[in-house]
């Protein structure tokens, strides 16, 4: 499956529509809609629908709306309709039109009064602890309301001055005239109108009375031409509820309602209330915080598009719900960047070697691929110099069984440079490693040494031409896969998700401008975090790892009981 696919290709969704084509039954058209209310910032999760929406859409020439569904004006605020535009642009989706059920509220409003008129929908003056009461439990049938019986004068009147900012919040609802003893509790006389008196983000002070979700969504998707109404599976209870309303109005058309599974991640929480919680309690520094499922979040962090949807077409669409390791996102950004990422050498914990007999005034230009496998990707050059940086741990003074890095007396290549021997550790006042003084075998460029056999390779910068960064390096923001499922999940955040290293050295082509990701060999994928980043220094975070650490990980601290 290709990433220009749809994650339904193939999937029952993908085949009632196909059915739907073969009948005639919306005219031989397909339209659907990517509909987020805008009280948040996009996740993963919601990545599976963005890609399903408007990857349906795209498979059957049809088209697909961006639509806000925005009736909860308390909870919503343009930053997010734009942070939500963003990132269904950055993933490679164009939307037919951009929409807001606001921009239907006239049209709701009126169907509102239809219903009334047809004796099917009434207000009611109960409060909400009352009308919780009356409404019965799933083994009790609900009470009808005292008010049910007002008759359509009284409630258009009703209707109409709430309309008109007559009452505070809270003193009338419009309700549904449906069951009160169904089964399903939803047919309950669910509510359709409250009074807010606030400010919308789209519309202003125009109005006081806000529909709500259930009555909203299936006329908009009506006026809009939808034919099949995309949804995760915890809205089929809410199916007949959707459909009484297109019954028992004269809309244009009649949506087809489908759910799908909905999608569950390991070591995160996707709801948008746990994610304000991690946001407003600093345990993150915002939305898009690399460690965070947002997309803004993945797209700091380094993740493309092509991995996102990439990842969305493997999991593919189900009726179930379902639960979804972290490695296969992972996976999927790992063999995009090992394809297209440029390769670079970058020293995070870096300590100094001076090659003495190396001259002082000497000093070669390395010329290296940027990918060992893309040649087309093209070359950058490397400065080699007397001084230059090699990591911490590519160095031991009492090195472990089987150690192949830089030893006392030992030898190692530097990659794509010359052998180097070590004679000297030379250590500042408190003992600690200032650097190391080696010495270098020149018949050893691009060659092996003769006579003996050198099997370490250590990665290395040079010293005077070295880019100064700090790297972030991310790993997961919980410490067990369902934080959600005991307790608290505050309680379960890794203490270890951030590590952030300083006065890292950096080769000096980094230095320029980055348009993607890159690899720094044996370290891992990376990217230039641009917010964060100044003349004064760099900020490189890291995407991931180049294999799945997390078990290994994982599996040590229960044997050591951490």
């Amino acid at each position: 499956m290709s990433s220009t696919d749809s994650p339904a290709k193939g999937s029952f969704i993908h085949r009632i529509i196909e059915k739907d084509l073969e009948t005639n039954k919306y005219g031989g058209h397909v339209a659907t809609r990517f509909p987020p209310e805008p009280n948040g910032y996009l996740h993963i999760g919601h990545a599976k629908s963005i890609c399903l929406n408007f990857g349906i859409a795209r498979q059957f020439n049809g088209h697909c709306n961006l639509r806000f569904d925005d009736t909860n004006p308390e909870k919503e605020d343009i930053e997010y309709t734009q942070a939500i535009q963003t990132d269904v642009e950055w993933l490679g989706f164009e939307w037919d039109k951009l929409c807001h059920a606001s921009d239907y509220f006239e049209q709701l409003y009126q169907y509102a009064v239809e219903l009334i008129q047809q004796g099917k929908a009434y207000v009611d003056s109960l409060s909400a602890e009352e009308i919780s009461d009356y409404r019965g439990t799933l083994t009790s049938p609900g009470k009808d309301s005292p008010y049910r019986s007002r008759t359509i004068e009284e409630n258009l009147d009703l209707f109409q001055r709430m309309r008109s900012g007559e009452f505070e919040d809270g003193a009338h609802i419009l309700r549904a005239k449906i069951d009160m003893t169904s089964p399903n509790l939803v047919m309950r006389d669910p509510p359709m109108y409250r009074i807010r008196h606030t400010q919308h983000h789209h519309t202003g002070d125009a109005w006081c009375i806000y529909p709500l979700y259930d009555y909203t969504h299936c006329i908009s998707d009506a006026l809009e031409g939808v034919t099949h109404s995309l949804c995760t599976t915890e809205f089929e209870v809410r199916r007949p509820l959707y459909n009484w309303f297109l019954d028992n109005l004269p809309v244009p058309c009649h949506p087809q309602q489908i759910e799908f599974g909905r999608l569950n991640f390991e070591y995160t929480v996707v709801s948008k209330r746990k994610l304000a919680q991690l946001v407003d309690k600093g345990i993150v520094d915002g939305w898009d915080d690399p460690r965070m499922p947002t997309l803004s979040g993945m797209r700091r962090r380094g993740y493309t598009p092509t991995s996102i949807i990439e990842f969305s077409n493997r999991i593919g669409i189900t009726k179930n719900d379902g639960t979804v390791e972290m490695s296969l996102l992972e996976s999927c950004i790992r063999d995009d960047l090992n394809q297209n990422a440029p390769r670079r050498m970058a020293i995070l914990r870096p300590l100094k070697v001076v090659i003495e007999n190396y001259p002082d005034d000497a000093e070669e230009t390395l010329t290296l691929a940027n990918h060992p496998n893309r040649p087309e990707l093209g070359e950058r050059t490397l400065p080699f110099t007397r001084e230059v940086y090699i990591d911490q741990t590519d160095f031991a003074e009492n090195p472990p069984p089987k150690f192949k890095r830089l030893v006392l007396g030992g030898e190692v290549r530097l990659r794509y440079g010359y052998v180097i021997k070590c004679k000297e550790v030379v250590k500042n006042e408190s003992g600690e490693i200032e650097k190391l003084i080696c010495t270098y075998d020149p018949n050893t460029l691009g060659k092996k040494p003769e006579g003996r056999k050198v099997k370490g390779v250590i990665h290395w910068v040079p010293a005077h031409y070295a880019v100064n960064a700090e790297v972030r390096l991310y790993d997961r923001l919980f410490s067990i896969p369902e934080p959600s499922a005991s307790g608290d999940f505050m309680d379960h955040i890794n203490p270890h998700s951030l590590l952030t290293l300083n006065h890292c050295k950096l080769e000096p082509s980094l230095s320029e401008p980055l348009t993607s990701g890159v690899q720094f060999e044996r370290e891992g994928y990376f990217c230039l975090d641009k917010g964060h980043s100044s003349k004064n220094g760099l900020v490189f975070n890291r995407t991931v790892q180049l294999r799945d650490e997390w078990e290994k990980i994982q599996k040590k601290q229960a044997t050591l009981g951490t």
